[in-house]
């Protein structure tokens, strides 16, 4: 089952190694797709305004807290995480870099030309939509093995450390974080605890997806 999970597959457009800043085309294809997907796949949640992601939430809470602004937050908190991957052996790569580029791209793109529904079924089925396009985005530049972003990076590092199943520890993670936030003050709605107890599972069939139609 997809929720065993515990590797990221590799295909046949998979780079061979993390630290390669000239990969295939084709690598560098669904690198840049899957990033694409994910930033599109969370603007969908922040559209949907019916609660923001976990890490948004805990930037929240710690704003309110220190008074730093949220995107200042966001920073420090990605330096931080990026920080901890030295205790988890993980490797940054182009991939890494693209993350923070594409998907800050895709948000803003996203955020101005699609509106927000008006009825609130209509927002909760965009904001599940959301949680699964960033699953499935995730599955697929992670595939391609040229670095995850920081909060990738720590679910992957993560798992290597403790051998569970990688859908588990990504919503041991996003769970934890939307709880540290929420005790910090920031606000949690329906679209968090989607987000936070979905997203695990979404990118773990996303990887057996892959891997079973192309290995």
């Amino acid at each position: 089952m997809f929720l065993t999970i515990k590797n990221i597959p590799k295909v046949s457009w998979s780079s061979h190694e993390t630290f390669n800043f000239k990969p295939k085309l084709s690598t560098l294809f669904f690198l840049c797709f899957g990033l694409i997907l994910f930033g599109f796949g969370e603007a969908l949640v922040v559209i949907s305004f019916i609660g923001n992601s976990p890490w948004t939430v805990m930037a929240q809470g710690i704003s309110i807290n220190s008074g730093l602004s949220i995107g200042i937050v966001t920073f420090i908190v990605s330096v931080v995480v990026l920080f901890l991957w030295l205790f988890l052996k993980q490797k940054p790569g182009l991939g890494t870099v693209l993350n923070i580029v594409i998907i800050a791209a895709m948000l803003d793109i996203t955020i101005a030309l699609v509106p927000t529904p008006e009825t609130y079924i209509m927002k909760l089925l965009m904001a599940a939509v959301g949680v699964m396009i960033v699953g499935v985005g995730s599955g697929i530049y992670l595939i391609a093995n040229l670095g995850p972003g920081p909060r990738d990076g720590l679910m992957t590092g993560l798992q290597k450390k403790t051998n569970l199943p990688i859908a588990a520890v990504r919503s041991f993670i996003e769970i934890s974080v939307a709880s540290v936030g929420w005790y910090l003050g920031g606000t949690i709605g329906v679209g968090t605890l989607m987000f936070a107890f979905g997203i695990g599972p979404c990118i773990a069939f996303s990887l057996y997806i892959i891997d079973r139609i192309l290995n």
